[in-house]
C-alpha cells in the first residue's frame, strides 16, 4: 500500500490530465484513471510512505500552508522502473524550497516517509500510469507528449491512502 501527501491541480490542468488518462485507456494502456475504482485525482506527491496517519501529518505540518498556491509546469515525460509513466514537473526553486520545508516539518513531527521522496532525491512528477505494458511504452510516451506542456496551479492538498479509503484534506 502507498500513502502520500498530494498537491492537487487546478480545474483546467486536472481536466487535461484526465483527458490524457482516457486517451491512454482508449489505446489499451492502463492509467491512473482506472486504478482503484477511479479514486485517483491528478496530483504531485510531496511525500510517500507505506502508511501515513492523517492526524500525525496535520500536527507535524501545523502552521504551514501545504496547499500553497504556486505554479507547476509539467513539461516532460519520464519513466520509473517497473513501467511507471509520469509527467515531469519543472523543479523550480520555489517548489523545491516548499518540498524541503514540508519534509523538515514531517521529520520534526516524527512522521516517517520514504527516502526516495526526500529533499535531494525527490523527482517532482504527476503519475500517469503504474503499469504500462512494455510493448506499448513508446506509444504511451508519444501520447503524453501530445498533451504537453501543462501549466497548473496548486489548489489543494491532502493525506491520501486510496487503498484504505483515506483522503484527509490539509491546508
Amino acid at each position: 500500500m502507498v500513502a502520500a501527501i498530494e498537491l492537487y491541480l487546478d480545474v483546467d490542468a486536472t481536466r487535461r490530465v484526465r483527458t490524457l488518462w482516457r486517451a491512454l485507456e482508449s489505446d489499451g494502456i492502463p492509467s491512473m484513471g482506472s486504478l482503484l475504482a477511479q479514486k485517483h485525482r491528478p496530483h504531485v506527491s510531496l511525500a510517500a510512505a507505506r502508511t501515513l496517519a492523517p492526524a500525525e501529518v496535520v500536527a507535524a505540518l501545523s502552521g504551514m500552508r501545504v496547499a500553497r498556491e504556486m505554479t507547476l509546469d509539467l513539461d516532460f515525460v519520464g519513466q520509473f522502473l517497473g513501467r511507471v509513466l509520469w509527467l515531469g514537473v519543472v523543479p523550480t526553486a520555489e517548489l523545491l524550497e516548499h518540498h524541503r520545508r514540508v519534509h523538515e516539518g514531517l521529520v520534526a513531527g516524527g512522521v516517517e516517509v520514504w527516502d526516495l521522496y526526500g529533499p535531494g532525491r525527490w523527482v517532482p512528477h504527476c503519475t500517469i500510469s503504474m503499469r504500462v505494458p512494455n510493448p506499448k511504452m513508446g506509444a504511451a510516451v508519444r501520447r503524453c507528449l501530445e498533451f504537453l506542456p501543462i501549466r497548473a496551479t496548486v489548489v489543494g492538498a491532502s493525506v491520501t491512502d486510496h487503498a484504505n479509503g483515506v483522503a484527509e484534506p490539509i491546508s
